[in-house]
């Protein structure tokens, strides 16, 4: 039996060596320059990501081609579809729409195929640093953000490179390039063998774009033939389901629908694709017109014609099974309620529809938490219009009583998830426009929570001196209705220029306001005259007052909001 000689067993590492740390290191630089690429458009598309939701309808191909814009910006449709998790689970976005949108996302993320296809890999280290040259020390914010991009680029190009790197040392270890060559994609069991492996090392790194990323630079080194790359990207597609299963874990049933159908989507287009494997691989080579086996020159290395064919692979079965599912897409919604049924308790365990999922993508975060803050809007209205209904009311009506404070506990809740909310996100890297925005909510929420505080305590004087068979004067009574109104109309235009995002809302606010304040002043001025001339009774004197200082302090309040909505705060 032979025994390795020391230089035999030096040879051996260093050949190990010179696999494993170009291929760790290059898997590494590209998976960190896919999130610098993802994070940088994401902040570049920031304002058309804010209102791209909106355009998501029941129509599925209006979805599923918002599902391929979202994913070439984000460029990822894990991020993508645990984005749709998120908007299905808060209520956000219904169940047919987010199955279009699914859709949609498989095909976005071949993109990534396609740019590698460029090959300029020599020329990612220098973009790389021309790029961090222009982030470090560029004042536009928007420049910067564009530069993370270009970095994230050159990240992959390079990451890309190294893995080349590492796998053409494979040649050289006759032992391991066996092995890799025992993966073939020649039968049926072959084919099931390579997308299982596939789909493992997928399910391991978190990333069909790192996975695809791998198969390439084996299958351009000659480590493994195109057909087995083909077999290997199908088992990539299903590999990348269980990002979005593990975001529907505890999640409501709407949510677990989604995730599950990504898993059913993926799984039957892989099956009826083998099935039909090597018709659909001659197919995709007759439409490329490369040549697999032709071997060219790179900088002065031996690579195999296959980059583009690989991503005309991922790309064209993303497409087709798209193509074969969306007009049963009615059909699919009715199976995944049958498969996934509703449950008979309530699911939601939070008051507010922010849902931590959404944090991957802070633009639509910040979205989700402006929404919470118009809803505590509407909710500070519905309790203003049901204490004037009170005040008009000769005997109150304790169900209006308990509702009024019900969503005064309500939105006190909903303070502190937004609050919360808004502070995890913060806690990542974010861009500033992001940080400012979710500053001022923070800020509004506060404000609104604090509005119904205030309209609680209106009612609770009025009852107090009910209780107590005493009541305002007629003309205190008329006068505290004319008071209400306004106030309500303050808040009301504050309301309408929050939702519309109206920055020009201090000029008529501070208008309005000045009445206000003019008229509290009055009714002061009046009630002290009153109190020389008529005997009131104590509790009246007080709730009054205390009343005045409430609807007061409203205002305060609701300019404060108006002030962060102009950007003057």
């Amino acid at each position: 039996m032979h025994r390795p000689e020391d230089g035999d067993l030096d040879f051996s590492l260093q050949t190990l060596t010179q696999l494993l740390f170009p291929l760790v290191g290059g898997l590494g630089i590209f998976l960190l320059g896919m999130k610098s690429m993802s994070d940088g458009m994401q902040a570049v598309a920031g304002a058309r990501l804010r209102t791209l939701i909106s355009w998501v309808t029941s129509h599925r191909y209006l979805a599923t081609g918002v599902g391929i814009f979202v994913t070439c910006v984000v460029q990822s449709s894990s991020i993508t579809t645990v984005m749709v998790v998120g908007f299905v689970n808060s209520g956000v976005m219904q169940l047919s729409q987010a199955l279009g949108v699914i859709m949609g996302a498989n095909i976005g993320t071949t993109i990534t195929g396609w740019i590698l296809v460029l090959k300029v890999g020599k020329y990612g280290l220098p973009s790389l640093g021309l790029a961090a040259f222009s982030y470090l020390y560029s004042r536009d914010q928007r420049w910067r953000y564009w530069s993370m991009s270009i970095m994230g680029v050159g990240m992959v190009f390079f990451g890309l490179e190294l893995m080349k790197d590492g796998c053409s040392v494979i040649k050289e270890m006759e032992g391991f390039e066996s092995w890799f060559k025992s993966f073939t994609a020649s039968n049926y069991p072959g084919i099931l063998g390579c997308a299982l492996v596939g789909c493992f090392l997928t399910t391991i790194v978190q990333s069909s774009s790192a996975t695809l990323g791998i198969t390439i630079s084996l299958a351009s080194q000659g480590v493994i033939t195109y057909e087995t790359a083909a077999a290997l990207v199908l088992g990539e597609n299903i590999g990348t389901t269980i990002t979005a299963y593990l975001a529907s874990l505890g999640a409501t049933t709407n949510a677990r629908r989604a995730a599950y159908f990504h898993i059913i989507f993926n799984l039957v287009g892989v099956l009826w694709i083998t099935a039909i494997f090597h018709w659909y691989i001659d197919l995709v080579q007759w439409i490329v017109g490369d040549d697999v086996t032709a071997v060219q020159i790179a900088d002065g290395k031996e690579e195999f014609n296959t980059t583009t064919t690989i991503a005309a692979t991922h790309t064209i079965f993303n497409v087709v099974n798209a193509l074969l599912f969306l007009p049963f897409l009615p059909f699919f919604v009715t199976m995944m309620q049958r498969l996934v049924p509703d449950k008979p308790h309530k699911e939601k365990p939070q008051l507010s529809d922010l849902d931590m999922r959404m944090l991957e993508t802070p633009y639509m975060a910040i979205e989700q938490s402006k929404k919470e803050i118009e809803k505590m809007s509407g909710g500070c209205l519905k309790m203003m219009d049901w204490l004037q209904t009170l005040n008009e009311q000769e005997t109150q009506d304790p169900a209006l009583i308990d509702r009024i404070m019900q969503r005064e506990l309500v939105l006190d809740s909903v303070q502190d998830e937004v609050s919360a909310f808004i502070t995890k996100l913060l806690s990542a890297e974010v861009s500033f426009d992001v940080t400012e925005e979710a500053r001022r909510q923070i800020r509004m929420a506060d404000e609104y929570e604090s509005v119904s505080d205030y309209v609680a305590d209106l009612e609770k004087f009025d009852r107090k001196l009910r209780r107590a068979n005493l009541g305002y004067l007629p003309e205190q009574r008329t006068e505290i209705a004319e008071l209400h109104q306004l106030v309500n109309q303050l808040i009301k235009s504050v309301d309408t220029a929050l939702r519309q995002d109206n920055q020009a809302i201090m000029k008529p606010v501070d208008t309005l306001n000045k009445r206000i304040r003019d008229r509290i002043k009055s009714m002061r001025r009046q009630h002290m005259e009153t109190l020389s001339s008529v005997q009131i009774d104590p509790q009246i004197s007080v709730a009054l007052l205390a009343a005045l200082n409430a609807y007061s302090r409203v205002c305060d309040h609701v300019r404060n909001i108006a002030e962060l909505i102009s950007g003057e705060k």
